[in-house]
């Protein structure tokens, strides 16, 4: 015991931090929050996007007229629930994302501060529920609903 005490007195410091570095780490290393990893998909990083995008006044609708044609039909059929990431494309990766989001205005709004908006409510969202960082929200306005105009969306035939 008096040999290895007295070889600790007499180590330097660096030869002391490489006797503890050889020495076996705890089994886990690190918090139950750091063990693993996480995926997030697209689909969701789009969905949370579309949703935040469709909370700012002066968005009428999202994506191009083709798509919300097809998205009505679509939303018809019996059990099927309305696309909530429709005019969203998302590119996750580890810990960035870059957005595509396709938006119809309604007539009368400031297209510039509706698209500043839209960006500012989708990095926000997306931030705060993913952890991931925005690295781009590119917006294309794709059309200018009319207070005249008839919905894209046909009404339903029973109440």
């Amino acid at each position: 015991m008096t040999d290895t005490s007295e070889q600790n007195r007499n180590q330097s410091p660096d030869s002391a931090q490489e006797s503890s570095a050889r020495r076996p780490t705890r089994r886990g290393g690190g918090g139950a929050g750091t063990r693993g990893r996480t995926t997030i998909a697209d689909g969701v990083v789009e969905k949370i996007a579309g949703l935040a995008a469709r909370d700012v006044f002066g968005v009428h609708a999202m994506g191009s007229g083709m798509s919300r044609t097809f998205g009505a039909v679509r939303d018809r059929v019996p059990g099927n629930t309305k696309s909530v990431s429709r005019g969203v494309k998302a590119e996750v990766g580890e810990v960035q994302t870059a957005l595509d989001l396709e938006i119809v205005v309604d007539y009368g709004v400031s297209i510039a501060d509706v698209a500043r908006d839209v960006r500012e409510n989708v990095v926000a969202a997306v931030e705060r529920m993913t952890g991931l960082e925005v690295v781009e929200v590119n917006i294309a306005v794709s059309d200018v609903k009319l207070p005249d105009e008839e919905d894209d969306e046909p009404e339903p035939r029973i109440q």
